[in-house]
């Protein structure tokens, strides 16, 4: 069950990661990473771990996308 939650979750902030790839709107990542943080945690709570490795996979691409547009960008 925490599983399903944790793609839910990852779900929910793929929705707000991928607006925020294009430029001027980089700083919906800011607002997206307590969420994946959340699926994460729920993630490593489950038995299973497909739910937080894509929570994981979509942290990563918000934080390089942060990274490259110097934070805000």
């Amino acid at each position: 069950m925490l599983n399903a939650l944790a793609y839910l979750v990852g779900l929910l902030s793929l929705v707000i990661v991928i607006p925020a790839q294009l430029p001027l709107l980089g700083a919906a990542n800011w607002i997206a990473l307590p969420i994946i943080v959340l699926g994460v945690v729920l993630g490593a709570l489950s038995s299973q771990d497909g739910g937080r490795n894509f929570c994981l996979v979509v942290l990563l691409i918000a934080v390089v996308r942060l990274m490259l547009g110097g934070g805000i960008f």
